[in-house]
Order: C-alpha cells, then structure tokens, then sequence
C-alpha cells in the first residue's frame, strides 16, 4: 500500500496546495479577474526546499541509547542528540521510565566561558508538534540569530510525541491508521449527520486508544511534560528554565510558570492560548479574531493589483464573493482530481480546511492560496501540485513506525483529552457545541471537531494540574499577541497577564499565528533583549511588521523604500535580526491544532 509521507509542516502545505491547478472543467457564473500565474524560478525554489525536506536522514533516534545523563551526539549537520531518561509518573520516580528526544544546535561560545548563557527549549505547538523537527531544520539557526550566539537553541518532543517514547499510537501500523483514514464533521448545521457520524468514529478511536494502553497513555500530558521540562534544565546543570514556546507552547509554558514560579529565568510564550478555556476541553474563545485574518487576505490581494495576486478582484467585497461562489460551487458539485502525483476530489470540506490553513501564515501561504484559488475558478491544470507533492512510497507496515507516521495525530489527541476535563459523549451534547461554535465564528463547525475528539477518550483520572494560572514568577514572564491572529485571539493574551505578576503583553500589529508569522524586527529586538539582559519592552508597547504578503503595483518604489529603512534606520544587528524573521514569516513553522 502506498502513501505520502510527510512531515507536519510539510501537510500544512498539502492542505493548500493539493487545491492549486488541479480542477479539470470548473466554470462559475459571474466574473473572477485572472491573472497570470507566478514565476517558475519561485515554483522550483519550493521544489528545492522540498526536495531537501524529504532526503533521508542517516542519523537513527532508535540506535541512540537513552541515559539518565544528557550524552550528546553529533546527528544532522550542525545539530547534537540525546534520549534523556525520566520518570513516566513523577508521582512514582522510582518506577517506570520514559526517554525523552532532545536536539540542539549548541552555542557558538565556549560552554566554560562567562558569556555562555545555556540552553533556550522551543515548543511548536500542537499540542503534539515535535520539538526535534523544528530544531533539526533552518529555524534553529534563525532562532539563534534572534536571540543571540550566546544560547544554546534545544527542541525536544513531548512524551508521546515522535521520538520520544513510550510513543502514542492507536494504530498498530500505519497501514491500519490509512485505511481508517482521518475525517472531521462537515456539517452544515448542528443537526447534520455527519455530527454524529464523525462522533461514532471518535468512540470508536477512543476504545482503540484503551486496547492499545499498556499503563503509560494516562501519563502523557502536560504536568508531566512540564516537569520534563524541568528535569532537561537540570540535566544541563542549571536551575532554572528559559523557553520560548508557540501556540500550545503558551500552555506548556504557563503551565510550568504556575507549578514552577520560582524555576523561571527567561520565558516567553507566543501565540497564548487561554489555558484555562484548554483545559476545560471547550475550544470556545480561539476564533475571536478569525475574520480579521481573513479580511487581511481579501484586503492585501485587492491592494496588490492583478499582477501580484493571482485571485484579484476590484474590490476586498469582490474577492470574497467570489470565493463564496467557490465554496457553493464544489459544495454541491465536488471537482474530481487526477494527476501524476495525486487523486482525489476537492470538495467544501477540503477548500474550507486549505483556506482555514492558509490564515496561519500569511507570508507564506496568502499567495500560494490566491493561485490555487484562481487556478480552481478558472478551471485550468497547473504545474503548482506537481512541485509540491512528492512521489507516492512505500507505507511501512512496521509495528515499530506506528508512532513515526506522519499522519499520526493521536498524541495531540492523547494531551489534549488528558489534559481536560471528561468531554460529554452523547450525540446531544455534541450537537450543541457545534450549534454554539457555529454562532460564534463563520468557522465554528471547522473549530468544534477538536473538542469532539475527545467524546470517545478514555476516562482516567484527572489528578494532574489544570489551574488556576496565578503566580509571582522569579523573573516576569513575556507574552506575545498578533493583533488578527485567527486561533490565539490577542485577548487571551491579555488575560492570561493578568495572572503573572509583573508580565508584559507585547503586541504585534500583523495577521497571522504567533509573531513568526510576519517580520517585525522591533518584536524580535524586544524578545532578543528580553533573552539577553531580562528587560521587558513597556506596557502596551505595539509594532508593526515591514512588508505585506502580498507585492503590492508599486513593488519597485516598496523595495527601495525598505532598502533605505533597512540602511537608515537599523543597526547591522537589527538588520540580521529582521532577515531571520523575514525568513521565518515565509515558513508555516507553527502545528495545526486540526
């Protein structure tokens, strides 16, 4: 059996570009403006990078022993390994034993010297992205430019998570997971069917999830993982933690804050999650800037004229009418889809989940969607799915790969569900948070698929922390918000201050999840000084970002002016700060929750 193997990141892109120059004869009544398609030398550089995302890693976690100590081993260029051993239950350290996967890319100062500053762990989100592939590739670098030579960049996976182990998986093989496939509720209103039909499969990966517990799932959650947390810094000889984490990360990071309030020397969480709202399994508050994401993309492709964005309209109103038209369209009458590479059928499910991810990522993704957008209203094959998706290989049917799959959702399923409180599983009450999601957000139905997994999960006990999210940290913690982020609403940042004495709310006035997200050299200057000497920027302190994701007619005058910004008015440092940042907004670096 065959299928695409991809890493996290990687699918995000599959999500939007399996939509790009792939509709066969789709023809829409009312007029779409056309333009010409991007350039093939953009198309082949995201071959290239692809290209080096799948070559084969030579280095193996599963011949790397774990120790009790941090053993580090050269592993992937310019990276260092280790398994490091803890206890699967804090409560009982004595007994059973978990290894967590830990990678870094070690400072470039001596260790022994006053300047060394120790190691800064990195959380992607989730909850169940792995820490491991996002140091093993670029961002480590970019991240050390950030903040600074003086740190070591460290990612880990949380237990549970990739290769960390014991691993999570429902599945015995990643053939059984393929052809049970993954599928959420496309519902049209909270009496639809498929309500109950995505909840019937929800309990039924809930008792494979408890035949396939051998004492060690009801562990994997985000206490535990806070204290692995813990026992990494220790492990590195030092007491207390620094640690920028994204999204989820804001959870694990508060977290900690609260259990650890005197543990904290540098903390950062990006992206915040209301952990009080996660940890009561409601989903319920994450889409309150949604529309504004959106309307940024309706606003910067009209702005961009027809040259710069492939789905332009006259108007923000024009473009967002058209693609209304779209979701009607493949609603009713879903595009069958055959290529070389790929088959399958866009469908409203489908297109809604592309665009939904495209709003994470505005400078990566915003333009690529407008392609992919034009190329299905128009009906035109496209080179675009061609450089994007790889040849089909093999699917192993190795037991052992279960957890390596990845399409292996289940430890975020395992966290969250761990995490939160019992969700109801009757049909009654699922049909009523989707009724109430539906009401809040145009993508309310999309969002309350999360909360639904965990109707079937296993009930153990909830004896871990869960709040509340009050402390007096040893050094004040930094929080970091984008002013139309689509799933960590600038508010929950806010809130979530309030509870951490002393901390600041750093506002970025851009679209996208987490600051990342887009180039904002004055966030990452204040995050880099935060790191350095433990300054926090002032309260209500808001910067903008340079650029737009989209070229805008005037891209020669745009270049010159950022030219003379950048000789101007920033330092060498500011400048390489920026184009760290510049580099990683053009990334979708940042887990899916779906």
């Amino acid at each position: 059996m065959s299928s695409r193997l991809r890493g996290t990141h990687f699918s995000i892109l599959i999500a939007i570009f399996l939509l790009a120059g792939i509709a066969s004869q789709l023809h829409l009544n009312g007029q779409l403006v056309l333009p010409r398609a991007f350039s093939s030398n953009h198309l082949l550089q995201v071959e290239n990078n692809n290209a080096n995302f799948h070559q084969q890693e030579e280095f193996s976690w599963e011949r790397l022993a774990p120790s009790k100590d941090l053993v580090w081993v050269d592993c992937f260029p310019g990276r260092q390994c280790a398994r490091l051993i803890v206890p699967l239950n804090y409560s009982n350290p004595q007994g059973e034993e978990a290894a967590i996967a830990i990678i870094r890319k070690p400072s470039s100062l001596d260790p022994t010297t006053k300047d060394y500053r120790g190691p800064v762990l990195f959380n992607p989100g989730g909850p169940g992205g792995s820490g491991t592939s996002l140091i093993q590739g670029a961002a480590a670098d970019l991240f050390s430019i950030i903040i600074g030579p003086q740190f070591d960049i460290v990612g880990f996976d949380p237990r549970g998570v990739r290769y960390s182990t014991p691993g999570v998986s429902f599945f015995d093989t990643p053939v059984e997971r393929a052809v049970w496939g993954q599928t959420f509720a496309d519902a049209a209103n909270s009496k639809d069917p498929a309500i109950g039909q995505a909840r019937a499969r929800r309990h039924v990966e809930g008792q494979l999830a408890a035949e396939r517990n051998l004492g060690h799932l009801r562990h994997i959650n985000t206490d535990q993982t806070a204290r692995d947390m813990l026992s990494i810094v220790e492990a590195h000889g030092r007491t207390k933690l620094q640690y920028w984490g994204f999204s989820y990360g804001s959870v694990l990071g508060a977290t900690f804050a609260t259990m650890f309030p005197d543990k904290i020397e540098r903390l950062v969480i990006d992206g915040v999650v209301d952990s009080e709202n996660y940890y009561a399994t409601l989903w319920s508050n994450n889409l309150l800037d949604t529309d504004k994401t959106m309307d940024s993309f309706y606003d910067g492709c009209a702005d961009a004229g027809p040259t710069n964005c492939a789905f332009w309209a006259p108007s923000p109103s024009d473009i967002r009418r058209n693609l209304t038209r779209l979701y009607e369209f493949v609603r009713t009458q879903p595009i069958p889809v055959k290529t070389a590479n790929y088959y399958g059928i866009i469908d409203y499910k489908l297109l809604r989940s592309a665009v939904f991810s495209a709003l994470y990522s505005p400078f990566a993704m915003f333009p690529f969607l407008a392609q992919a957008l034009a190329d299905i209203a128009a009906g035109n094959p496209s080179i675009t799915i061609q450089h994007l998706i790889p040849p089909a290989s093999d699917c192993p049917s190795d037991p052992s790969k279960a957890q390596l799959d990845p399409y292996n959702m289940d430890p975020q399923v395992a966290i969250m569900c761990n995490d939160g409180v019992d969700v109801p599983g009757d049909l009654k009450t699922a049909q009523e948070h989707f009724d109430m999601m539906s009401k809040r957000s145009e993508w309310g139905i999309l969002w309350a698929n999360i909360r639904l997994g965990c109707s079937g999960w296993p009930k153990f006990p909830k004896d871990h922390f869960q709040g509340p999210f009050i402390a007096n940290t040893s050094h004040p913690i930094l929080l970091v918000g984008n002013t139309a982020d689509p799933v960590t609403p600038l508010w929950a940042a806010k809130k979530m201050s309030r509870g951490f004495k002393d901390s600041v709310v750093l506002t970025q006035d851009s679209a996208g999840h987490c600051s990342i997200s887009g180039p904002s050299p004055c966030t990452q200057m204040h995050i880099r000084q935060y790191f350095q000497d433990g300054s926090l920027p002032k309260p209500g302190t808001v910067c903008p970002i340079i650029g737009t994701p989209f070229p805008t007619d005037g891209l020669g005058s745009a270049l010159e002016e950022e030219q003379a910004l950048l000789s101007t008015s920033m330092t060498e440092g500011e400048r390489n700060v920026f184009a760290a940042v510049k580099e990683l907004s053009r990334q979708s670096l940042i887990t899916l929750h779906l």
